[in-house]
């Protein structure tokens, strides 16, 4: 891999359930040390491309690439809503998940430290608030060392303070050279983050490239603005939390 080729790369996404189709030629590319923000209306199709990149699903056409190193995970993904099995602490749980993917070499207090809940080690995962799961599930996504790290909705229904802790954690790991995707419906946040965008309608790309670049070719002095422009008649539904494709 050079220094100009991105971790990641997807061209000519397709994506049907059945007849209906979510996914339309879409190609990303998402580069080390820099926060993509997957961002637009719901059933825009974030959530259907947040797995088809992590893995979790096989497109119905086009291809996805991973440039990076070999490591014992190439890429950590979040769920919008993780889930942990009941009656470890947070530090077992990352203990376990560093068994899951052969890495003996995890540190998993630091992993804690990394984001923030190092006094929450020895809490049970159901005794944790709705942050601090999210935050363990960021944590648990850096397990294993991986290049590339995507977080679906990390900041969802959480409190303003946690939020923007959620999203300073992401930016963090991209500073440490990680390549994050994160989708979000929280355009404040975004644009206090993110590096790159990448803006879904309609199940195609309507605008990508980096903030300040966007922004230039769609006009608007805010990330609202930009937003607004790309996609069109869905700009209504951008405060809507959550996303069904």
């Amino acid at each position: 891999m050079t220094d100009t080729t991105p971790l990641l790369e997807a061209t000519g996404i397709d994506h049907d359930y059945g007849t209906v189709s979510v996914l339309r030629d879409v190609s990303v590319t998402i580069e080390c040390g820099r926060v993509t923000a997957l961002i637009g209306p719901n059933g825009a199709g974030k959530s259907t491309l947040i797995r088809d990149l992590a893995g979790l699903h096989e497109p119905t056409a086009g291809t996805i690439t991973y440039n990076g190193p070999d490591t014992a995970r190439e890429i950590g993904y979040l769920p919008q809503h993780p889930a942990f099995r009941p009656g470890f602490t947070a530090l077992e749980t990352l203990q376990f998940y560093a068994s899951l993917v052969g890495d003996d070499e995890t540190d998993a207090m630091a992993q804690l430290e990394r984001v923030g809940l190092e006094n929450a080690a020895d809490r049970p995962v159901e005794a944790l608030s709705g942050g601090m799961t999210r935050l363990l599930g960021i944590a648990q996504a850096t397990i294993g060392d991986p290049p590339i790290v995507i977080l679906d909705e990390p900041g969802s229904g959480l409190d303003p303070s946690m939020g923007l802790h959620v999203f300073d954690v992401a930016a963090d790991l991209a500073d440490e050279g990680i390549a994050v995707l994160l989708s979000s419906h929280d355009l404040e946040l975004v644009e206090q983050v993110a590096d790159d965008l990448l803006i879904l309608a309609d199940g195609r790309v309507a605008e990508q490239g980096s903030i300040a670049d966007v922004r230039a070719r769609v006009g608007g002095s805010s990330l609202r603005q930009v937003y607004e422009h790309a996609v069109g008649g869905h700009r209504d539904t951008v405060q809507v939390v959550g996303d069904h494709a």
